[in-house]
């Protein structure tokens, strides 16, 4: 009797260190991070220039136009495919297409296409969806009071590879240049090893995949009554790690009821429902609006002041600092946000924006001036960035919560993409300072949305 009765508490799997595979999780994000910020950051820095090379200054703001838009819309099948079947195969399927916008650029570079420059800079922004819902898949199995920490480490790992890059573009276009590759296309090759690494990196050992398994231990026990193993562990008390990964740091704001589902439908509906998520996905989409508009046209305005050999060395030091200020001080900028409320840090990143807008305006062709407006730049778009995804996240149920982190990075890179389309049209007609004003001015509608009163009842944790 005694056998018979004790056998089912010992059939299945055994129990899941948590800890353990979050630990491994969160090396295996950073050092992809690292790698896979590379090749973005070096496709940033040089894809203006080759558009400009190929068809003006007028188009070269269409360069970092199509990667945002790509980045923006492949993080919809992204989400999807994460949904269904977890964090691996939506990472590695996001750096593969970048990959393979990487290999469209090179050939579009040498033929001197520029529509399918385009097209292979759509392509080449996927690669950004896996750097951003990477930080999502680093607090699957976070234990709710570390999660904020474990998610900065995935942004601050950006860094490396995003503050290195720049640097090693004129390298890279003269290891292409020596192997046959047009002028400004090399780049493009390196990022295309870089995606392939991440990718065959996060395919093979990212086991057990930590949105999966953070599902399977918030399910808890199996029933009492007898039936087929569900994968479950057979002591999940003994597990390390939090019981219940999935749940929020503070609770949702209440709100009408949510649709059933998980997609976007149901997204839109609980944004629109909630003030402050509707102020949260405000200041991502805004703060890099503002950031990726001016940002895009800088490499082209430093192109004026320096020709020959200097200029992709002036560009890639620019950039990095730029790069710097937007993942580095990344935990600062969310601890302030804990500390001192989330709208506080959001109106603290508009006033660095406007501050950015300033100086960068005024700055002409000093290099030095321009570095000082670009590092204001990127921390402002930290301070909204930072902010604004953890008001948003917190402000939403848990079971339609990935369908509006993907709805807000939809949101995000449709907003670049559109500073992208016009930044070059907007320098090329105008100036770089009439770019920053128009620039300045984007930023008043998320002002006057954070100075409203907040709501009466809001969500512990210090959201608003």
């Amino acid at each position: 009797m005694i056998s018979s009765t004790a056998s089912p508490m010992v059939t299945g799997p055994p129990p899941v260190d948590t800890a353990r595979v979050q630990r491994r999780t969160l090396r295996l994000l950073a050092g992809t991070q690292v790698i896979g910020g590379i090749g973005i950051t070096i496709g940033i820095a040089v894809g203006g220039l080759l558009a400009a090379r190929l068809g003006g200054v007028t188009v070269s703001g269409l360069a970092q136009s199509a990667a945002v838009v790509g980045g923006a819309l492949l993080a919809v099948p992204v989400v999807g495919i994460m949904n269904r079947y977890g964090r691996r195969p939506g990472l590695a399927l996001a750096y593969l297409v970048g990959a393979v916008g990487g290999v469209v650029v090179v050939v579009a570079a040498a033929l001197g296409w520029v529509p399918l420059l385009f097209a292979g800079m759509l392509l080449f922004g996927g690669a950004s969806t896996a750097g951003l819902q990477a930080r999502y898949a680093a607090v699957d199995l976070a234990e709710p009071h570390r999660r904020g920490r474990q998610l900065s480490l995935v942004v601050w790992a950006t860094t490396i590879g995003a503050v290195t890059a720049p640097n090693l573009a004129g390298l890279a276009d003269q290891a292409g240049i020596e192997v046959g590759l047009t002028p400004l296309s090399g780049p493009f090759a390196f990022s295309t090893l870089a995606f392939l690494l991440a990718a065959g990196l996060v395919w093979l050992l990212l086991r057990p995949d930590p949105l999966l398994l953070a599902r399977r231990l918030a399910a808890g026990p199996p029933a009492a009554v007898p039936g087929p193993d569900d994968g479950a562990p057979a002591a999940p008390t003994t597990t390390p790690g939090p019981a219940a990964p999935t749940t929020t740091p503070g609770p949702a704001t209440p709100g009408p009821a949510v649709p059933p589902g998980r997609g976007l439908r149901a997204a839109f509906a609980v944004i629109a429902a909630r003030p402050t998520a509707r102020l949260g996905i405000a200041a991502v989409a805004v703060g890099h609006l503002v950031m990726v508009g001016v940002m895009a046209m800088t490499p082209v305005h430093l192109g004026y002041a320096h020709v020959g050999d200097d200029l992709l060395q002036v560009v890639g030091l620019v950039l990095s600092l730029h790069i710097a200020g937007m993942y580095a001080f990344a935990p600062v900028v969310g601890w302030l946000t804990d500390r001192a409320g989330r709208r506080p840090v959001i109106l603290g990143g508009v006033g660095l924006l406007l501050a950015a807008c300033a100086v960068a305006g005024t700055a002409g062709h000093d290099t030095l001036r321009l570095v000082i407006g670009l590092v204001l730049l990127g921390l402002g778009w930290s301070g909204t960035m930072v902010a604004g995804s953890t008001l948003l996240s917190e402000s939403v149920p848990a079971d339609v919560r990935p369908s509006v982190q993907g709805l807000s990075d939809l949101a995000m890179g449709l907003a670049g993409a559109a500073a992208g389309a016009v930044s070059g049209v907007i320098v090329g007609l105008g100036s770089f300072g009439v770019l920053t004003i128009l620039a300045a001015v984007a930023t008043v509608p998320l002002l006057a949305l954070a100075l409203r009163p907040a709501p009466a009842a809001r969500p512990a944790g210090r959201p608003g």
